[in-house]
């Protein structure tokens, strides 16, 4: 759900963003868990830099080819990024949405279908 207002929306998509459930990183020798656009960021140059890797050519620009597939995503319906106190923030839900965008990456998915896109 958005606010109603034709813009250019974002985001186009998500990731695991919790602290508390994000991604297992080492840092100085240290395991912890880390989450947020810190976190979703680099999974997602990561997830490109593999798919550039398998692919005949760099997929470059591919957001609106995930647009037209968005069921390479898994939507995010439950949840909402409004922080504890505030009132200012998105609900996620079903399709794209001011919370999570089209979802989260199915990474063999969008590697397969990018690595084999004619």
């Amino acid at each position: 759900m958005n606010d109603g207002q034709v813009r250019r929306g974002v985001p186009d998509v998500a990731g695991d963003a919790a602290p508390a459930t994000g991604y297992q990183v080492v840092v100085n020798g240290q395991t912890e868990v880390v989450g947020g656009t810190s976190a979703v960021a680099p999974l997602w140059a990561g997830l490109a830099a593999l798919i550039n890797q398998g692919a005949a050519t760099p997929i470059g620009f591919f957001l609106p080819f995930l647009y037209a597939h968005p069921t390479l995503l898994r939507q995010i319906t439950q949840g909402n990024n409004i922080p504890s106190g505030s009132t200012v923030g998105y609900q996620s839900g079903p399709g794209w949405n001011a919370c999570t965008g089209l979802g989260v990456p199915n990474g063999q998915a969008l590697f397969v279908a990018l690595t084999q896109k004619g």
